[in-house]
């Protein structure tokens, strides 16, 4: 394994995820003014990682991360590559997140995912990809634990405060635990969860990880069919005014997370709006 001389990372305890195409750099100016620590950048990026540095530039101090890397679909030399320009040109200001996608996409291949995800780190080895500067995509146990020997932490997608806990445990105590969370800011419980149902049903629980990840935290496979049940979508997008979302967000702290993820809402709506309440709730505003 490379030598790993990087500083420990510290995200801060609130960031925003939001897919990289809606993340310009005005956008990402103003999460930071807000106070959050990290921007994840989701949908996959591409390997030139482009976007990811146009979004660095365009901030002085917020972390960028990218929420994640498709390892199928980003060649690892060529990331690496990219890594390390960003790197030489904003030092410290950038992480890599990476993952395995979905069994149901095409293009992954014949190998195994968890031994694909091996090799690829094994890439990132090689082209000396600091350890602390990259984070795993990770659900089960399993990669939980390949998270905690391989990478500065481990970022888990569409789970509940539960899990947090559970991914404590496996991870130990001093390993990264970055969560994401889904939150629709709106007291009209039936109208958010129908925002919050759209988003989670297409694709995640058509997708066999999601789905499986679900039914071990508890979630018979019932409550998972036809849109998922109420309590389902309660327990993974967190709904209500400002003050029961900082609640919330809060419990994956009190589980042992690090640092969260907040994804506003629905996607295609200008989340600072809500980015900018939700910061004062949760006491980050800068002044």
């Amino acid at each position: 394994m490379a030598q790993d001389t990087a500083e420990p990372l510290n995200l801060g305890a609130f960031g925003v995820w939001r897919h990289a195409f809606g993340l310009t750099p005005e956008v990402g100016e103003e999460i930071e003014r807000l106070g959050f620590g990290t921007i994840w950048a989701g949908g996959s990026p591409p390997a030139d990682l482009a976007v990811i540095e146009d979004l660095v530039a365009g901030t002085e101090t917020v972390t960028v991360a990218t929420g994640i890397v498709n390892i199928f679909a980003a060649p690892a030399g060529e990331v690496a590559r990219s890594y390390h320009r960003i790197e030489a040109r904003h030092p410290g200001r950038f992480v890599l997140g990476i993952g395995v996608g979905h069994p149901e996409v095409p293009g992954m291949g014949a190998e195994r995912p968890y031994d694909a995800l091996v090799r690829y780190l094994d890439a990132l080895d090689d082209a000396g990809v600091p350890v602390q500067r990259r984070m795993l995509a990770a659900l089960g146990p399993r990669v939980l634990k390949l998270a905690a020997d391989r990478s500065a932490g481990a970022h888990p997608y569409l789970t509940n405060p539960e899990h947090t806990r559970e991914a404590r445990e496996v991870l130990g105590p001093n390993v990264l635990l970055a969560p994401e969370q889904k939150v629709v800011l709106d007291t009209d419980t039936d109208a958010a969860r129908t925002v919050g149902r759209a988003a989670v049903e297409n694709p995640y629980l058509h997708l066999r990880n999601y789905r499986r990840n679900l039914e071990r935290l508890g979630y018979p496979a019932e409550e998972l069919d036809h849109g998922g049940s109420d309590r389902v979508i309660d327990d993974l997008v967190a709904h209500g005014d400002t003050t029961t979302i900082a609640r919330h967000l809060t419990e994956h702290l009190d589980a042992g997370a690090d640092h969260v993820a907040i994804q506003v809402l629905p996607m295609a709506a200008d989340p600072l709006p809500a980015l900018r309440e939700l910061a004062a709730a949760l006491g980050i505003v800068r002044t």
